[in-house]
């Protein structure tokens, strides 16, 4: 078949992300490294791995399959669309469906204690990582796709500082724990309304992380328990001195309903 060669790519790359997702989790769940230092040493050395398959060159690609996956059109709608929306509904039967969501919260939040709890966390860390991992997979396909080549330099650049923007402002707390998968789409739809609204402005591709790290460090700050806890000593002096226009306005409807109630 003419479109074997795609597939067979398409395969390999997604095999290849799911070991990626295979090897943070064995290096989180089974050697105990912490997530972020597993995670950055992954993305440097996988750049690195990249580059010299590569040999520092960008390969374009012609193939209609490959071009589809981020330029193609389903029923009327962008494939990029249609990919994100089946990866959510699926993604949401299995975390909200299921027991599975329950386990992963519990381990996000607590891993002593969920295992204690009779929960595999070590299992639940590797079925994570691994999904994590085939989702990356997906993006790079539809990223490499939309510009029709490979390019194991820029490809991806900062995308992290982006996944971890649009979670973090979906409202899940670093931190572990809950987990709000349309709060995180939200977030992921503000930071491409950002992005292109700096773009818009002609400002340079180089110094757009900057306002997105500001939004980061305040949205962090408003997570932190001790910064609510310092802003709440200022807001309640306030609401003591400020007007309850709650109570004037009970008090105005007990006067209206009185002078209306007819007399007998």
């Amino acid at each position: 078949s003419e479109h074997q060669p795609a597939l067979v790519a398409i395969f390999a790359a997604l095999l290849a992300s799911l070991a990626a997702g295979l090897w943070n989790g064995l290096l989180v769940a089974g050697f105990g490294i912490q997530p972020i230092v597993a995670t950055l040493v992954l993305m440097v050395a996988g750049r690195g791995i990249a580059q010299l398959i590569t040999e520092g060159q960008i390969i374009n690609f012609l193939d209609p399959t490959m071009v589809y996956v981020g330029n193609g059109h389903l029923f009327g709608l962008p494939f990029t669309l249609t990919v994100v929306l089946v990866t959510l509904g699926i993604t949401l039967f299995v975390v909200r469906g299921s027991a599975l969501g329950l386990y992963i919260e519990a381990v996000g939040d607590n891993f002593e204690a969920s295992r204690y709890s009779g929960v595999n966390a070590r299992q639940v860390k590797f079925f994570a990582y691994m999904c994590s991992g085939l989702c990356a997979g997906l993006a790079g396909l539809v990223a490499s796709s939309n510009i029709k080549s490979a390019d194991a330099n820029n490809i991806g650049l900062y995308l992290e500082l982006d996944a971890i923007l649009a979670v973090v402002i979906g409202g899940t707390s670093l931190q572990g724990g809950r987990f709000y998968l349309i709060g995180a789409v939200v977030g992921g739809l503000f930071i491409q309304a950002l992005t292109t609204t700096l773009y818009a402005r002609n400002v340079s591709s180089d110094i757009s992380p900057v306002p997105k790290a500001v939004v980061i460090i305040i949205v962090c700050l408003f997570q932190s328990e001790t910064v609510r806890n310092r802003l709440l000593r200022y807001v309640r002096p306030l609401g003591k001195i400020l007007p309850r226009p709650t109570a004037r306005r009970h008090e105005n409807m007990s006067r209206i309903t009185t002078h209306d109630r007819p007399e007998r």
